[in-house]
């Protein structure tokens, strides 16, 4: 069946239709991984976007164990090419029975390239995929342009607590929309690991006693979790060791004072260099984020810049003066290098064994 995305400055591209046969408006983003595409497809970060992949073919190993969360929070999903007949000892399906499944519409048969290059040049804009032929854009484009994401945290969040026992430190990680494997990268390192849901009070937190908390990823603008933001402030105020990762990096930020910008088309993908800047040395990260923190309003007397990016010289990472607090804005559980940047998680056990 034929498809299209139509961009809010009225770019068409015709493809097929793929997934859920349903129109969908949502904010168009690009990821550049090359493998890796469950767990983008699974990552809450994603919550009301549609998600360009830049590679060509995807979907030639099929569906596998690597989900990252429960369900898909993705809105749409975009590729030049969607492999048919996965081939993988691990595969459990196929994208398509796994769109179908999860809701999602999508199409392929397009110039991802072409469109990738147009968000580039133009900036992250709104896009609709239809199968609808219309013939009068005028008749969609206000409907295109006034779509927000709005808060997502909430949709993506837990419900209600989980545990991961360990034998270890005693961890409580907030999910603004985590990554399953957060909470195993720190279980596997021997922590018990509590998951509470992003609506939690801090007391609430503080009252449990962990050894150490962790902030998690999550979706949309970090700006719109006000409540979230107040209780991330007594958080801070609790001189217990905090970890956070992407959005509880940015959400640090804000309660302490510092401003975030839009990017004009976000880091997405399994490739970014970032730079410790306490080493000097360079890692592959994976990211995910549309968001950064301005660190033209950084105060020294509160944090100090932990990490930068290499390809644009944006702030990756903050470490808190006078606090065992650090935050990064990549993935360091992500896996991209494979192991490159998995010594966060050790560094936040050390901080919590008071070795740091």
């Amino acid at each position: 069946m034929k498809a299209f995305l139509i961009l809010e400055d009225g770019t068409v591209f015709t493809g097929v239709s793929i997934g859920a046969n349903r129109e969908v408006i949502s904010e168009v983003v690009f990821n550049t991984s090359m493998t890796g595409y469950l767990e983008v497809l699974t990552d809450p970060s994603y919550a009301g976007q549609a998600v360009t992949m830049t590679y060509p073919l995807i979907g030639n190993y099929g569906i596998t164990d690597d989900a990252e969360s429960d369900r898909s929070y993705v809105s749409a999903y975009i590729v030049r090419e969607l492999s048919r007949v996965p081939s993988n000892f691990r595969c459990k399906g196929s994208i398509q029975d796994f769109l179908l499944e999860q809701d999602i519409p999508g199409i392929a048969g397009i110039d991802t390239r072409a469109l990738t290059r147009i968000l580039r040049d133009k900036g992250t804009m709104n896009g609709m995929i239809t199968t609808t032929e219309y013939k009068d854009l005028q008749e969609v484009l206000p409907r295109i342009k006034a779509y927000r994401v709005g808060d997502v945290v909430s949709k993506v969040t837990c419900k209600e607590r989980k545990h991961l026992a360990g034998d270890g430190k005693k961890v409580a990680l907030l999910d603004l929309g985590a990554k399953r494997n957060i909470a195993r990268s720190l279980n596997e390192r021997g922590c018990d690991v509590t998951i509470f849901p992003a609506g939690t009070s801090a007391q609430e937190i503080i009252d449990f006693r962990p050894d150490g908390i962790m902030l998690s990823n999550g979706p949309g603008d970090p700006k719109d979790c006000k409540e979230i933001i107040e209780e991330v402030k007594k958080l801070y105020d609790s001189d217990l060791p905090i970890f956070a990762i992407c959005l509880g990096h940015q959400l640090m930020a804000l309660a302490n004072g510092l401003d975030t910008h839009k990017l004009k088309y976000g880091h997405r993908g399994g490739n970014h260099p970032v730079k410790d800047l306490e080493t000097g040395r360079v890692y592959i990260s994976s990211q995910n984020h549309g968001y950064v923190v301005d660190t033209t309003t950084l105060d020294p007397n509160v944090a100090t810049p932990a990490f930068v990016n290499v390809n644009d010289g944006t702030n990756e990472g903050l470490k808190y003066t006078d606090k065992n607090i650090f935050t990064v804005q990549f993935h360091p559980e992500a896996c991209p290098g494979p192991q490159d940047s998995g010594y966060l998680f050790d560094r936040f056990i050390n901080m919590m064994e008071g070795a740091e």
